[in-house]
C-alpha cells in the first residue's frame, strides 16, 4: 500500500466514522503498511501517534465495551474546575474588583479581558489556565463576551461613579425581590425611513441582493423614527414607543405611560411602587424639569411613587436597556430597509431571544413641542423627595 493510497482511503472514510472508529481505522491503516506504518498513517492523515497506539490498543483489547461508546471510561480532558475546586469563586472575586455594582448582577459588566483574568488567576492563586478556558467559565457564571463598544471613558470618571452603580444595584435587588417593576429606558437613535442601506446582511438567492438607494438623504415625506424604550428587569421584557416627531422629556414619559397602560398594570397589579434608570442627560436629563413635572403627572395617574435613578456621567453604556433590548432589535433588522413606520413596528415586535425576550412596539403619531417650558408653579407642585448620598441623580416622585 503506498502512502497516498493512505491517504485517499483516509479521506474518502473518515468524514463518516467518529472518534472511535477514525483512530481504529487509523491503526488498521498503520498494520496493513507494515513497518513505520504508524509515522506514514501520522504524516498523510494528521492523526496523532499516540491516538494511532490508543487505537491498537483497543483493537486488542477484548474487554473495552464498544457499545455506545466512544472513549473508555474517564477519558478525555477534565475540566478545569475538577482540577482547581472554587474556580469560579477566584474568577468572580478577581472580576468584581473591575465590575461596576454589586455582585447579584442588576449590572454585570466588566473591562478586564480574558488574558488579564488568566494573568490574575496565576498571580493571586497560582492557578494556571488557558484564557479560553476563562472564557467558557464566564459563559458558565452569566457572563457574556461582547465585540468592543465605547465603554471607557475620556479622561477621569466622576468620584461618585462606582457608588452610584451600587447604589442602584442596591435599590434595584430591594424592588425586584418585592415584586415591584424596574425598568431601565431610554430613546434609541433616530433612523430614517425609506429604502435606505441598513447595516448588516440578510439571506436571500444567490445574486439577489436586495437593492436601495445610493444616498441617505431623508425623505420629506417619511422622515425619522424615535424609537423610546423600556425594557423590565423583572421579566426579560421590552416595550417600544416609536414615536415620529421629537424626542422630548413629553415623549419619554408618554411612552413609560404607554408602557404601563399596556403591559404594566396587568403583569404588575400588587405594584405600590416603579423604580425608573435612566442615563443622566437627554430627555429624561436628571436636569431637565420637564422630565419630572411629566413623571409627576403619571404618578397621580397610575398611583404610584415613582423612584428615580440616573447612571453617573459617562455612563451611558451600562444602561441595561442597551444591551438587553436595542442591541437585539439592531440586530434583527440587520440588512432590512426601513420602509415606513409599519414596517419599522413590526421590525422591533418580532425581536426575540434564546433567553426568552419579548418586545412590544406601538406606533406614536403626537406631534411633541421642542423647547417646552415649565412654569415655576408648575414645578413647585412637584411632590419630590431627594436620595442620599447622591441627591441630584436619586429622588422619589410621589403620587400625592
Amino acid at each position: 500500500m503506498e502512502p497516498s493510497e493512505i491517504k485517499q482511503m483516509w479521506d474518502d472514510m473518515a468524514p463518516s466514522m467518529n472518534e472511535r472508529m477514525r483512530r481504529q481505522f487509523a491503526a488498521v491503516l498503520a498494520a496493513t503498511y507494515g513497518y513505520g506504518g504508524a509515522t506514514v498513517v501520522h504524516q498523510q492523515t494528521g492523526i496523532a501517534l499516540n491516538t494511532i497506539t490508543a487505537g491498537k490498543k483497543e483493537l486488542k483489547d477484548q474487554k473495552f465495551d464498544l457499545q455506545g461508546r466512544v472513549r473508555r471510561p474517564g477519558g478525555g480532558a477534565k475540566f478545569a474546575e475538577e482540577h482547581f475546586p472554587g474556580l469560579q469563586n477566584y474568577i468572580r472575586a478577581i472580576v468584581d474588583d473591575f465590575t461596576y455594582g454589586d455582585p447579584e448582577r442588576v449590572i454585570s459588566y466588566t473591562t478586564q479581558s480574558y488574558r488579564k483574568i488568566s494573568d490574575a488567576l496565576l498571580d493571586r492563586y497560582n492557578i494556571k489556565i488557558n484564557h479560553c478556558t476563562v472564557g467558557s467559565i464566564l459563559v458558565d457564571m452569566n457572563y457574556s463576551k461582547h465585540t468592543n463598544q465605547k465603554m471607557l471613558q475620556v479622561g477621569l470618571s466622576h468620584p461618585d461613579r462606582n457608588g452610584q452603580f451600587e447604589f442602584i444595584n442596591a435599590k434595584a435587588k430591594q424592588f425586584l425581590d418585592a415584586g415591584n417593576p424596574v425598568i431601565s429606558v431610554d430613546t434609541k437613535k433616530k433612523e430614517l425611513l425609506g429604502n435606505f442601506k441598513n447595516s448588516g446582511k440578510e439571506y436571500r438567492k444567490s445574486g439577489d441582493p436586495r437593492k436601495v438607494l445610493d444616498h441617505d438623504f431623508p425623505i420629506a415625506e417619511l422622515g425619522k423614527v424615535a424609537p423610546y424604550g423600556v425594557y423590565i428587569l423583572n421579566n426579560n421584557v421590552g416595550f417600544v414607543n416609536l414615536g415620529v416627531s421629537h424626542d422630548t422629556a413629553e415623549f419619554s414619559v408618554e411612552s413609560i405611560s404607554r408602557w404601563w397602560e399596556c403591559l404594566g398594570k396587568t403583569t404588575f397589579p400588587n405594584a405600590t411602587e416603579l423604580f425608573i434608570t435612566c442615563d443622566c442627560g437627554g430627555s429624561n436629563g436628571y436636569r431637565v424639569k420637564l422630565w419630572k413635572y411629566q413623571l409627576s403627572q403619571l404618578a397621580k395617574r397610575i398611583s404610584l411613587d415613582i423612584h428615580v435613578s440616573h447612571f453617573p456621567p459617562g455612563s451611558s453604556k451600562w444602561n441595561k436597556i442597551e444591551h438587553k433590548l436595542f442591541c437585539y432589535i439592531s440586530k434583527n433588522w440587520e440588512g432590512k430597509p426601513l420602509i415606513d413606520v409599519q414596517t419599522a413596528v413590526k421590525l422591533i415586535g418580532s425581536t426575540t431571544t434564546r433567553q426568552g425576550l419579548k418586545v412590544t412596539c406601538v406606533q406614536d403619531d403626537n406631534v411633541y413641542e421642542l423647547a417646552k417650558k415649565v412654569s415655576e408653579e408648575e414645578y413647585a407642585s412637584i411632590s419630590l423627595s431627594r436620595l442620599q448620598p447622591f441627591e441630584a441623580w436619586n429622588y422619589i416622585i410621589r403620587k400625592s
